[in-house]
């Protein structure tokens, strides 16, 4: 009896086991590729891209999560709003000025966004440790905020969003420990809430959050490390918190790395020269230069 228990007990283990693994999915590379398009900007790539991976996967909620993120990336860059002294300037954040969006385009993105939010909540309902749905309700929720905080000016109702992606990237942390992008969101949410005057802290409050920007900085630079997905980003949003705190060489070096990384990008090629023309310390050692 005991010999026969023995492999059958080795078998349920092991399938727990493969089970539990299989919660964490390795990037999916026609993602990566469309991601890898976007930031050199060359958005009609990236939209063809994740356009054939949505008709190969129509289940799949990261593919319209993307795809929605790739509608904000270029509204962000016609308005200017991805230059770096926007994120330095609070007046130039702060401002009500708007530009008008483009209507097609914002159809485009929340058509997306919601079609993300209904596939993720579908797969959850069967597969409630998924991590590519738990991502992408994080995701679209941060999406939402973006949009209306920077193109539609509406930071105020962007708040309920925000909290929102921050509650969903704490429950992706709890179900799927190793999905580091979901520290993405908690590096934003720290950064921001501990950039607050000290009174306004008080009526904005955010789950597990802080407000410490050296947490902040240390999410983010996890996510550049070992993130799926989001490692780009968290590198351009690393760029801007050294230039707000006042760590220019800091920035220098790491949008050094990302016009390496992304050599077709001309936002991040003249970001670079321009903060290295200010500050000319050398960044990097030349790829080939002797010890």
């Amino acid at each position: 009896m005991t010999r026969r228990l023995l492999p059958a007990a080795a078998g349920l283990l092991l399938f727990a086991v493969s089970a539990l693994a299989e919660t964490v999915k390795h990037p999916i590379p026609e993602i990566k590729s469309a991601l890898d398009r976007m930031y050199n900007f060359d958005f009609t790539s990236a939209h063809r891209i994740l356009d054939a991976y949505i008709t190969s996967h129509p289940d799949e909620p990261l593919g319209p999560g993307f795809k929605a993120s790739a509608y904000l990336f270029y509204e962000m860059n016609r308005m200017k709003i991805l230059e770096a002294e926007f994120f330095v300037d609070d007046k130039r954040i702060r401002s009500n000025k708007r530009i008008d969006p483009d209507a097609k385009i914002r159809e485009s993105f929340y058509r997306h966004v919601d079609r993300a939010e209904v596939l993720a909540n579908t797969r959850l309902k069967t597969s409630p440790n998924d991590s590519s749905a738990l991502f992408a309700l994080c995701m679209v929720e941060g999406l939402r905020t973006d949009y209306l905080a920077f193109i539609e000016k509406e930071r105020m109702k962007s708040l309920s969003n925000a909290k929102q992606s921050q509650a969903h990237a704490i429950e992706l942390r709890k179900r799927v420990p190793d999905f580091y992008d979901a520290l993405l969101t908690s590096g934003i949410s720290e950064y921001m809430i501990g950039s607050l005057p000290f009174f306004v802290k008080w009526f904005i409050r955010f789950p597990e959050t802080e407000g410490s920007k050296e947490k902040a900085i240390h999410n983010l630079e996890i996510v550049s490390r070992k993130g799926f997905y989001m490692g780009p980003f968290a590198r351009i949003l690393l760029s801007i918190i050294h230039l707000r705190e006042k760590r220019p060489r800091d920035a220098v070096r790491v949008l050094e790395i990302l016009s390496r990384e992304f050599p077709a990008n001309p936002l991040l090629k003249r970001e670079y020269e321009r903060l290295r023309a200010q500050y000319p310390e050398p960044a990097l050692r030349p790829a080939g230069a002797e010890e």
